[in-house]
């Protein structure tokens, strides 16, 4: 009853947040506390640890921080404890105590960290290589909490158990592997510039991770039953049934997801991975099977172009020129136009022209004029798809049988649109403050696109982003905008 009544209060911190934390949190915290001392019952104070990550999730540091001393007074003993359960809620609870706490979290890392190097040292049998993993999660966020200064030797103690672990066979299912991708990049967040010369280590299994090929099976969907197995999700196509297995899909979209940190915490300093990262994650565009693999490609592409960018302005960039950024820009941005035609969700369809505003910002006039005209009918085309959309939308809201529910599900698809056409404001906003009036004659296509959204029918959304766009014209074309 205890376990469940725990349970309970996780997930209410989860899905009630962060009005529960600011209103109850002087009931809940020591509840969680004191269900932490019951030590004849080991199930219920890993849970009560593991409930401690639901409730700091959605917590601000002010409201944490009085009850810290408590809290991680007993997490501390909890490390200590014999069952290795208790042990991973403990370190989850750390993690996520100081995730929350930030800089406020110095004052325990003298007591907290050896504890937990001792954990990462020592827990090297089969049966614990959850425990090392959370280890490794643990240490990472408390460097980041309490920043450089603090954790600067610890951590590189920690990097030297990491390399060795990397460079050690680990079979194919370790969790470690996941985790230490995310300690690796949380390591880098944290030491900023100091890490370059770990980055040697950890590109190789990183692009490998990111380059793993889907494990897919195809069964005809007449046999019998569904797979048995977990770690496959399946998807029917026509008379197909399609297995694809999920662990590798994370494993990959976690490693893409991390290039991407790399790339936007080392700036300039990250130039010399640029290519192998490039062709690695381009593809991955239009990478279907996960959604999480296609956002971290997109988000990546800005972050590549700007580390080119600034190695080139700062001569950091092994002899290349502007020549390589817009060879790189020649690569980058037609792969996300062309991501964009195809891309099926709309919300990654509104990250996709981020990045693509993003880039057209980092290439500036490199951009010749073939690349902006393709830019161009990319935008057209996405304005006529969501604006057909919305009639759909509209049609399905006259019919008879639409409810509440379906109303909600329509609000929330009609602001996914409107993101989007915020997007085209920002891009379109971009290209006239590069190009200037060289950019009208592709204007003047545009505005049949853009003048009807001017319309008493139109969203004010699409109404604002329209005239901001027509302000910016007016701003950076002056004389030229007349017409």
């Amino acid at each position: 009853v205890r376990w469940a009544a725990i349970n309970a209060v996780g997930q209410l911190s989860t899905d009630l947040g962060p009005e529960l934390q600011n209103k109850l949190h002087h009931v809940v915290l020591p509840a969680l506390a004191s269900a932490m001392d019951d030590s004849e019952n080991p199930r219920v104070q890993a849970h009560a640890a593991s409930a401690i990550l639901n409730f700091s999730e959605n917590c601000r540091p002010e409201i944490l921080t009085p009850y810290l001393d408590v809290i991680v007074g007993k997490l501390l003993l909890l490390l200590q404890s014999g069952s290795q359960m208790v042990q991973e809620g403990a370190l989850t609870a750390l993690a996520s105590a100081a995730d929350s706490s930030q800089e406020h979290f110095q004052k325990y890392y003298d007591a907290v960290m050896p504890y937990l190097k001792a954990i990462l040292m020592n827990a090297t049998d089969k049966s614990s290589r959850m425990l090392r993993a959370k280890s490794m999660e643990c240490i990472s966020l408390v460097g980041m909490a309490v920043g450089k200064q603090k954790f600067r030797d610890d951590a590189k103690q920690v990097m030297e158990v990491l390399m060795s672990l990397q460079g050690s066979h680990m079979e194919a299912d370790d969790p470690i592997t996941s985790y230490m991708l995310q300690a690796w990049a949380r390591l880098c967040k944290c030491l900023g510039q100091e890490f370059l010369p770990y980055m040697s280590v950890v590109m190789p299994p990183l692009l490998q991770s990111a380059q793993l090929k889907p494990d897919v099976s195809i069964t005809s969907a007449g046999e019998d039953g569904e797979s048995d197995d977990d770690g496959v999700e399946t998807i029917t196509l026509g008379d197909k049934r399609i297995g694809i297995r999920t662990s590798l899909l994370e494993e990959k979209a976690t490693a893409c997801s991390m290039l991407c940190c790399y790339a936007d915490e080392l700036k300039e300093g990250f130039f010399p991975w640029i290519d192998q990262v490039a062709t690695t994650l381009v593809p991955l565009l239009k990478f279907y099977f996960h959604d999480e693999v296609r956002k971290a490609a997109v988000s990546a592409m800005p972050e590549l172009l700007r580390s080119a960018k600034l190695a080139v302005e700062k001569g950091q960039a092994q002899g290349r020129d502007n020549s390589y950024l817009k060879q790189l820009s020649d690569y980058i941005v037609p792969a996300l136009v062309e991501a964009m035609h195809k891309e099926p969700e709309t919300q990654i369809c509104a990250s996709i022209l981020e990045s693509l505003n993003e880039s057209i910002q980092m290439s500036g006039t490199l951009l010749d004029e073939g690349q902006v005209r393709y830019i161009v009918e990319g935008i057209k085309e996405v304005i006529t798809a969501s604006s057909n959309r919305r009639t759909e939308r509209t049609e399905r809201a006259n019919a008879e049988d639409f409810d509440s529910e379906e109303d909600e599900l329509l609000r929330e698809e009609n602001e996914q649109e409107d993101e989007i056409f915020d997007q085209v404001g920002d891009c379109l906003g971009t290209l006239v403050k590069t190009f200037k009036t060289y950019f009208l004659p592709f204007f003047d296509e545009l505005s049949v696109y853009l003048t009807p959204m001017l319309g008493k029918d139109k969203t004010s959304e699409e109404r604002r982003v329209t005239i901001c766009i027509f302000d910016d014209v007016a701003e950076h074309c002056r004389e030229a905008a007349v017409r």
